[in-house]
């Protein structure tokens, strides 16, 4: 699939890591690093700008390992970027830790991955079919 880009950082375009990996890494795009201090955010900029073919989202997933390593989410994960938006792609991050975070210009910071979604019709009704599971909320499918 080929995806249109502009690029206005100067770091490379996002790429996978891996042969099979599902997420593009994004960098920050920063004129100088950002101290993200414990339980606050911050909307990182890339400098992409994308324009998906309609039917596919973007959504914009957390790195594991600055999640693991320094407790650093993205606040509204998955962040979803829409087919008709055209603005530039930014990460809103958050430190979960209780320590200090420097973003550094040309991190990565997040993972993009494009995804085929359905557009839907609601079908208003009195009642739905039965399963098995029922009306089981949350822990219900499971053992304590």
């Amino acid at each position: 699939m080929q995806i249109p880009v502009i690029n206005r950082s100067h770091h490379p375009l996002p790429a996978y890591q891996t042969a099979h990996a599902a997420g593009l890494d994004v960098r920050a795009n920063l004129p100088e690093p950002v101290t993200l201090r414990p339980l606050q955010r911050a909307l990182i900029p890339t400098g992409l700008f994308v324009a998906l073919p309609t039917g596919y989202e973007m959504q914009v997933r957390p790195r594991s390992g600055l999640a693991f390593k320094h407790g650093i989410g993205i606040v509204n994960s998955p962040g979803t970027i829409d087919a008709d938006y055209r603005g530039e792609i930014r990460v809103l991050l958050v430190n979960l830790s209780d320590v200090d975070f420097v973003v550094q210009d040309g991190e990565r910071i997040a993972q993009l991955v494009v995804a085929r979604h359905e557009v839907i019709d609601w079908e208003p009704t009195e009642e739905l079919d039965e399963t098995a599971r029922g009306t089981g909320g949350y822990g219900s499918t499971g053992s304590q």
